[in-house]
Formats: C-alpha cells, structure tokens, sequence
C-alpha cells in the first residue's frame, strides 16, 4: 500500500489549492503523512522526512516510511512529505511546500503535542537539498497574514542530511536533480541561489550529514562543503563520511558496516536532547 493513499492522516498543506498549482490531481497537492509518536515514548520532537528522488520521483517506502518508524521508534514524531516535483514543478514549489510544511507542524505542535522548538527535516539525495534548503532560506513568518500558518516561522529547529545533493555548481552536483529543479539552462542567480553551502549563516540550524566516499551519484564533495560552511558560521555539526557504499541506502539496516550510521545519528540527537 502506498503511503500516500488518502487517509484521515494525510494533511494537504494548503486546503483551498496549493500556490502554482496547475491541477487537482493528487501530484498537485503537497501533503504530510502523520506518524505521530505513541504518547507513553514520545520526547515531543518531531522530524519532517524528505524522500529523495531528483525531483523527478519520491522514493516514499525507503526514504519515507521506513525512516519515519524508526523515528517512532524513538519517541519522535514524523511528518513524511510529499512535495511537487518535476516534470510538472520546479523551484520554487518545492521550497514553498517544505517551508508550509514546518509552518504547518509549528501550528499544530499543541494539538499534536510537540515542542515547536523541537521540529527538524530529514532529508536524503534531493530531499536532503530540500530540507537544506528549508535551513538556508527560511523566514520568520509574516506576522499579518490572515492564514494562522503562514504566521509560524518556517526555520527548522534541526537538520539530517543523508547524501545529500547541496549544491548546484555544475562541477559537483548532481545533473539530474539541477534539471529537475531549475531546468538545462538556468539563470546562474538561481544556480547561486540554490547552491545551500553559499547561504549557511549564524541562523542555520544544528546538522548531522551522513554520507559515503564512493557515492558514485551524489559526490561526497557536496556534504564536505556543507559541512565546511557550517564551521566557518560557528553552527554545531557533525559529519560522518565512511568509505565505502552507494548512493541511496537510506537507512542502511542490513549493512554490517553502514548500518552503524543511524546510533550515531541516534547519539547525536540524544546530545540535543531530541530523544532519551
């Protein structure tokens, strides 16, 4: 069953029509999928998961649901997101339905009793550029907007980044995620624009990067840059890079070597107090 079947737990991120939308079929309507923590475990943490897939696919079981469990697993809520994609989207949907989506948990952290200081994005490959880019472009929310949500900052509290694609410098992105987002000839503001390790500044959020040297997709060049970035602005982060895996193992669990990466990523977050 996908994921993404219309449930009650499937909340669209705009009820009258998403902006830019050019229809009304499911792909034009961005949703988060709630798995929320059960109460007796939860730390009142919550993580908005951004399955990867070049903007042109959502890798939903393996990037979705699987990491949202093991997030349950650990007393923290998770939100998974379907965002708009590519051939119908480019920039700047994508961006719009990640910052609604944190706007829109940091709305209902009551209701679904989360500490709104606590939300973070996890994202892998393109998903992980959009959740960077949530961290480097965000904004304090307009506090005269008539919708309630749109008066919620959409600054993420915290990011994971899973191999992530940073940047869209032609020497080591990845081409298929630049076209999808910004087409085969973009603007070089755009190319700027969305190249994450330019934008990193004192507001940015803590990080953990999880990558691989043989990344044979994604070069690992894009997290050590990221990473570098980071500690040039004073931000906390924390990167692990081993030397051997392929793109997109997610969460890795049957991997006797890879599959140490999630209880470091696990450590990290107990350090920042997100889970016991």
């Amino acid at each position: 069953m996908d994921v993404f079947d219309p449930k009650p737990n499937n909340i669209p991120l705009w009820l009258d029509g998403a902006p830019f939308a050019t229809g009304t079929d499911a792909d034009d309507q961005p949703v988060v999928s709630l798995q929320l923590s059960e109460p007796h475990l939860s730390t009142k943490s919550a993580v908005i998961v951004c399955p990867g897939g070049g903007y042109g696919f959502l890798s939903n079981e393996l990037e979705g649901r699987f990491p949202a469990t093991w997030l349950n697993s650990m007393g923290i809520s998770a939100f998974i997101l379907r965002y708009r994609i590519a051939p119908k989207y480019h920039h700047p949907v994508p961006m719009l339905d990640i910052q609604r989506a944190i706007r829109t948990v940091r709305a209902h952290a009551a209701e679904w009793e989360i500490d709104p200081q606590k939300i973070g994005v996890w994202g892998f490959s393109a998903g992980a550029h959009l959740a960077a880019t949530a961290g480097t472009l965000f904004d304090a929310g307009n506090p005269d907007a008539v919708d309630p949500i749109e008066r919620m900052s959409s600054r993420p509290d915290f990011m994971i980044l899973s191999y992530p694609v940073i940047t869209m410098d032609a020497a080591f992105t990845h081409m298929g995620t630049r076209i999808n987002l910004i087409g085969e000839n973009p603007d070089p503001a755009l190319i700027e624009l969305l190249s994450t390790e330019a934008h990193v500044t004192s507001g940015t959020p803590p990080t953990f990067l999880f990558h691989t040297t043989t990344d044979d997709a994604v070069p690992v060049r894009n997290s050590v840059e990221f990473y570098s970035s980071l500690v040039r602005a004073g931000i906390p982060a924390e990167m692990h890079i081993y030397g051997n895996g392929p793109h997109g193992v997610n969460l890795a669990q049957f991997d006797p070597a890879l599959g140490s990466w999630t209880e470091l990523l696990k450590t990290w977050m107990r350090g920042r107090e997100l889970v016991r």
